[in-house]
């Protein structure tokens, strides 16, 4: 009996396959005018040849196929070696240290503050908004570098030593002397039980030794994420106080730290990235920053981390957005496709017009920190308080977007095969770290209370959209009412009308007007539902569509 071969696909008759959306990939995950547009708007237009390349190489098969790869082939810890030496290193796939290395390269991780250009900082979060589109768990280790260099700047001789090798656009995952490697990668350990946010009650302990500035911990952190790095900076309680420490994995004399990963967490999402639970013993630590200030010390790599946390939101919602047109468009139901179903236009249009909100914001805060990094004082009270707004909202509509997105494909989205599942998972991360809703929310009325420009700042910024939108103005008036008699317990209230009105105000200035249209009848304009798809009758979707979605809304 002749065989079939090997290169056709077998029929059966039971059924063929059909209406069914073909592979997304390959697609470019840089064709999103909201992206390139911000891009050139904030100062970092010379980058755009380079986003787009990326953009394409994100949206390639092959670096989706590693996104795949990573979260199906978790990390995997290894405390002893054959023979019962400790070594608590951890093993990743392949297809993590491909990720890896296309992101460093691409300068996601600390390349910006090596680079003089007015705009670089915007550069490289544009770049994570294209390379995300592949992958989010890697995303962890180069936010961490990234904010890593402004804390360490507070110790000159330190900075001096590490941070030509936090800003080197190369990708080394060998554990060895930090100084001797061509480039390194930093992780942070904050949590402990006890404290989780509030880092004051960490009961690590910092011990002084002989030499000037060197220490030794002894304690547990509860959540260390990327523990393969080279240096973490660490809180412990010093004589002096909560004090920030740089941490090596291997000292300067080819000796292991000792850092013991008692185990590693077992996540809702964010799977390919290992996050662990280190013991510190006799750890040698080098003190950062003064004894007593560690607090004041992170500071300004929480902000750093916190944008992050906004621009990986803004990713998942672009993502799930395309991959849900995509569906849409190749899927038929009732005799039309879905993406001709009038509902269907309204739902995607409305997941539209937050993504590209999310998207605007997330380079408007980028262009404030690296004008505020430059010097610019404005822009500085402005990033203080827009970035806990922006990570405040635009992080809590993350699981509700990616739960529509996925409701587009089905059942088809159910699956794990189909990828939605995972980002899925991993929306809600992006609200708990660097501190829960809870925590900006307050972080917000403690800068209003403790820094009064930080009101101007935002209010100023506000008031650049001034008489384009009624719906605007009177949002902004409310707003204004609204802050003066605020209290801990309507903080969340607060927080969300300021986060709307600045998302408004950006749309109204640089989006096309069915959008910002749209967005003001529906988040200011009280016209609209409880849900995604409940945008008012008469609103542009063809418009908004044609934009959001490439080759045809």
């Amino acid at each position: 009996m002749a065989s079939t071969p090997a290169s056709t696909p077998p029929r059966y008759a039971t059924h063929d396959v059909t209406n069914q959306p073909p592979p997304l990939a390959p697609y470019d995950a840089a064709e999103d005018p909201a992206l390139l547009e911000g891009l050139r708007r904030e100062g970092a237009g010379w980058a755009e040849q380079d986003v787009r390349l990326l953009g394409r190489r994100a949206g390639s098969a092959e670096a989706q196929e590693w996104g795949e790869l990573a979260n199906r082939y978790e990390p995997r810890l290894r405390t002893h070696d054959r023979y019962g030496n400790r070594i608590d290193e951890v093993e990743f796939h392949p297809a993590w240290h491909h990720l890896m290395r296309v992101a460093v390269g691409a300068g996601l991780a600390g390349a910006p503050w090596a680079d003089e250009r007015p705009g670089a900082h915007v550069a490289r979060t544009a770049g994570g908004l294209v390379w995300g589109h592949t992958e989010a768990g890697h995303g962890c280790p180069t936010s961490m570098t990234y904010a890593a260099v402004p804390a360490l700047r507070a110790q000159p001789d330190l900075a001096k030593v590490y941070e030509p090798l936090l800003t080197a656009r190369e990708y080394d995952p060998v554990l060895r002397v930090p100084a001797e490697k061509p480039a390194l990668l930093a992780g942070m350990g904050m949590t402990e039980k006890q404290g989780g946010s509030d880092v004051r009650t960490n009961t690590t302990a910092a011990t002084p030794t002989t030499e000037p500035g060197v220490y030794t911990l002894r304690g547990h952190k509860w959540f260390t994420s990327a523990p393969m790095c080279d240096v973490f900076l660490v809180l412990a309680q010093a004589p002096g106080g909560l004090s920030c420490f740089l941490v090596p994995r291997v000292l300067p004399d080819g000796s292991r730290n000792t850092f013991r990963i008692q185990r590693l967490k077992d996540k809702l999402g964010n799977r390919s990235n290992a996050s662990s639970e280190p013991e510190f013993d006799e750890t040698v630590a080098w003190l950062v920053g003064p004894e007593g200030r560690g607090v004041k010390t992170i500071i300004e790599m929480v902000n750093c981390t916190r944008l992050d946390c906004v621009m990986s939101s803004a990713t998942l919602m672009r993502k799930t957005l395309v991959e849900a047109g995509h569906h849409v468009r190749h899927r038929g139901a009732f005799g039309a496709r879905l993406l001709d179903q009038p509902l269907m236009r309204n739902v995607l249009a409305d997941l539209a017009l937050e993504s590209e909100a999310a998207t605007t914001l997330t380079l408007r805060l980028a262009g404030a920190a690296d004008r505020a990094v430059r010097g610019d004082a404005g822009e500085q009270a402005f990033r203080r308080i827009a970035t806990a707004v922006g990570k405040y909202w635009v992080t809590k509509r993350g699981p509700a977007f990616t739960a529509e997105a996925l409701e587009c494909l089905g059942g088809n989205g159910y699956v794990e095969e189909s990828g939605m599942p995972r980002h899925y998972r991993e929306a809600p991360l992006l609200s708990i770290w660097e501190g829960s809703g809870n925590v900006n929310a307050l972080d917000v009325l403690r800068a209003l209370g403790r820094e009064p420009g930080t009101a101007d700042a935002l209010f100023g910024e506000l008031a650049l959209a001034r008489g384009a939108d009624a719906r605007l103005d009177a949002a902004v008036a409310r707003l204004k009412d609204r802050l003066a008699g605020t209290d801990q317990a309507g903080a969340r209230r607060l927080v969300e009308s300021m986060a709307l009105a600045l998302q408004a105000s950006l749309l109204v200035r640089h989006a096309p007007a069915a959008v910002a249209d749209a967005f003001c009848a529906s988040r200011l304009g009280g016209d609209w539902g409880h849900s995604f798809g409940t945008l008012p009758g008469g609103t542009g979707l063809d418009a908004i569509l044609e934009r959001a979605l490439p080759d045809g809304g």
